[in-house]
């Protein structure tokens, strides 16, 4: 079993920054991608930012400049530094991991989600 637990939002005013952390424990062999997405209310999960094992990164274009995806592999801990923020961020934040588990097939987690609201 593999646990996945998201911290770090909150409430910040618009041109403010943010950091989010995740950090994945558990039955882990390695993680491969490790994946922020968010929800704002009304609409669909969407990618925001995400990292390979090898450090390569993808970035939705709505946050490229602004948010900075990061990740230890050691630690099995994913940041994301979210500057420049807008009204329009605000949403909840999720975290996705990428397993290979001990045992079976490779398999996707999420965390529970944290809220980030961008209010003046």
């Amino acid at each position: 079993q593999v646990q996945v637990v998201e911290s770090g939002g909150g409430l910040v005013q618009p041109g403010g920054s943010l950091r989010l952390s995740c950090a994945a424990s558990g039955s882990i062999l390695s993680i491969r991608a490790m994946t922020w997405y968010r929800q704002a209310p009304g609409k669909q999960r969407e990618m925001v930012a995400r990292i390979a094992s090898s450090g390569t990164t993808n970035y939705a274009d709505f946050v490229k400049g602004r948010f900075t995806v990061s990740r230890d592999n050691r630690k099995n801990t994913v940041s994301l530094q979210m500057n420049s923020l807008k009204a329009e961020d605000t949403a909840v934040y999720y975290c996705n991991v990428d397993v290979q588990g001990l045992v079976g097939l490779p398999r996707d987690y999420w965390g529970q989600g944290t809220q980030v609201t961008v209010s003046s």
